[in-house]
């Protein structure tokens, strides 16, 4: 038995064995050899070709590794095929692509990153002598210094060499990931994408300014501050994408990399900032409450603090201090824009609301992207920049609305203390000023105004026979009839409880006067609808050519009146000339 049981666990032994040597034996068998890069034959009738599945990469965790050293090691170093717009980090490290390529003696070929923002980019080479030829860019560096100054970083391809060519491209940037994609493009190809994307910027950064500067202009001369809120807003927004895009450093600071380095640096956390106290204006979450008021201002302040902190220490932690905030401020600016559309006291919050929609949501993308939880693609890199051309004419178009509809409550609002509020005329005070104005101007140019006064004689026998209703009618009805008689700059007004003034403008000829007082005598007798059957206005009127030597507007306004007092109710003639 003893024997038996010593054989088993022999056996097992023997089995465990085996199984670790076969184990270790197979060991070597799973090694992955390092990818080595396709041959590009460029030329022909292809104008560019991507990198994408014909270049290899290797990350550099320390940075530290030079071109003799990766050239020396690069049939160890664990080379991969880079896929299509792969998501790759730097942080503190370097990313290194290596290619071969062929090209035609007769034609220049260029490589392309298709970023901006990366703090240093290189590519090596050898020539036919053997010699290293090394091209810079990058941030770090001003564009007039790059190899080939433009808006993207590019590097030009060995010229008339016909033998294979290995190149190597180093990424470098203490806070960015790399998911640019790159490409080989022909000189001619490359000269026409650039034009092509001049233009498509030119326009683009062209829209920002027009509304930038019409907003601003808005703001300032009708003080209104979601103009200037949103002026600021669009102006980050704008700059902020024209940082990012390279555009600024090509063309406003082709020479300053601590310009550019600085505007990078506020993306997007200056333009998030903008946008809060934007939509805080329009939709003034005070009236909700005042705790909800301090806490937007709260999160301004801090969006604005992590920005400073980042341009001062520019770590990755800063940067995604800086992200974090701008996400929760995407959320405020959601949840206030929601809130003012359902509380409904904005007319154009919807308008404001749909506008906004693009950008909230094209903005998650890049972020996204940011932080490592999606690829790059289409959307991460030009989305918001699709967004912001749906998003900044319809805010415009919602805040000039909303400009104008308040304007218009101003004026209401104004001309109310300025006007009778049955008749809807303006009152004595304002008939007063208008004539102060007209009396100096036709002194000035020595030409003659007239004044009309014109009172319903009969107001007071309406008012006993048909009750007050239908004497507040007749005066309706009679400022109705000064109204259709007033023609070009005229101006009628009420200036007593039966009594209106006309005002003429200059100039005038004494037949036009008299003729103008028939008219308003003869308005009155006509039958009204609104007045009771068989009812008219019986109207005396006082004629005056004005100005008068030593009377001013109040003066003579009150000179008119008087002329009607010396007509009596059963006066025969309706009409009484003053002065001529």
């Amino acid at each position: 038995m003893s024997r038996s049981a010593l054989g088993v666990l022999c056996a097992i032994l023997l089995w465990c064995a085996s199984c670790w040597s076969a184990t270790s034996a197979s060991a070597p068998t799973d090694f992955v050899p390092p990818a080595q890069p396709r041959t590009l034959a460029l030329g022909g009738d292809a104008p560019w070709a991507s990198l994408n599945g014909n270049a290899v990469y290797w990350f550099d965790r320390t940075g530290a590794a030079t071109i003799a050293t990766v050239e020396a090691g690069s049939s160890t170093l664990p080379w991969k095929v880079r896929v299509r717009d792969r998501h790759d980090r730097l942080h503190g490290g370097a990313l290194w692509l290596a290619f071969d390529a062929t090209a035609p003696a007769a034609e220049h070929w260029y490589l392309e990153v298709g970023a901006s923002f990366y703090d240093r980019v290189q590519m090596y080479y050898r020539d036919r002598n053997g010699n290293w030829v090394v091209q810079e860019s990058g941030t770090i560096h001003s564009v007039s210094d790059w190899a080939v100054p433009g808006r993207l970083p590019t590097f030009a391809l060995a010229i008339g060499d016909p033998r294979p060519v290995r190149y190597w491209l180093r990424v470098e940037d203490d806070r960015a990931e790399f998911s640019a994609p790159t490409i080989l493009l022909r000189e001619e190809a490359l000269q026409t994408s650039r034009e092509r994307e001049q233009f498509l910027f030119g326009a683009y950064f062209g829209l920002f300014a027009l509304v930038t500067i019409a907003a601003l202009g808005n703001g300032l001369v009708y003080r209104d501050r979601g103009f200037l809120a949103f002026s600021l807003y669009t102006l980050l927004l704008g700059g902020g994408q024209l940082a990012r895009a390279g555009i600024a450093a090509q063309h406003l600071w082709p020479n300053g990399p601590v310009l550019n380095g600085l505007a990078l640096a506020l993306w997007p956390g200056a333009a998030t900032a903008a946008a809060l106290w934007f939509v805080k204006v329009i939709t003034e979450p005070v009236r909700l409450s005042r705790a909800l008021d301090l806490g937007v201002w709260a999160l301004i302040a801090a969006v604005l603090a992590a920005v400073a902190l980042d341009i001062v220490i520019g770590t990755r932690t800063s940067m995604t201090l800086v992200l974090g905030l701008t996400a929760l401020s995407l959320l405020a600016i959601t949840s206030m824009i929601a809130w003012g559309w359902i509380d409904g006291h904005d007319a154009e919050m919807r308008l404001i609301a749909i506008g906004f929609v693009p950008v909230l949501v094209m903005a998650l993308f890049p972020l996204a992207r940011v932080l490592g939880l999606v690829p790059s693609s289409t959307l991460t890199r030009y989305g918001l920049f699709f967004a912001s051309v749906v998003e900044v004419p319809i805010l415009f178009y919602a805040m000039h609305r909303r400009l104008m509809a308040r304007r218009e409550a101003e004026l209401r609002a104004g001309a109310l203390s300025r006007t009778d509020p049955l008749t809807g005329l303006p009152h004595r005070q304002g008939l007063v000023e208008r004539l102060n104005s007209s009396l100096a101007h036709a002194r000035g140019q020595k030409q003659s105004c007239a004044l009309l006064g014109v009172r319903i004689s009969n107001l007071e026998a309406v008012a006993e026979e048909f009750g007050k209703d239908a004497a507040d009618k007749a005066l309706v009805v009679a400022a109705s009839h000064l109204r259709r008689t007033s023609v070009d700059f005229d101006m009628a007004a009420r200036v007593g409880e039966r009594e209106f003034a006309v005002l003429m403008e200059a100039p005038v000829l004494p037949e036009a006067v008299s003729s103008r007082a028939q008219q308003v005598v003869a308005s009155g007798l006509r039958q009204v609808e609104a007045l009771p059957q068989a009812l008219t206005l019986k109207f005396h009127v006082t004629a005056a050519i004005v100005p008068v030597p030593q009377l001013d507007a109040e003066a003579t306004l009150q000179w008119v009146m008087d002329g009607l007092d010396q007509m009596t109710q059963d006066a025969k003639k309706l009409i009484r000339n003053l002065n001529f």
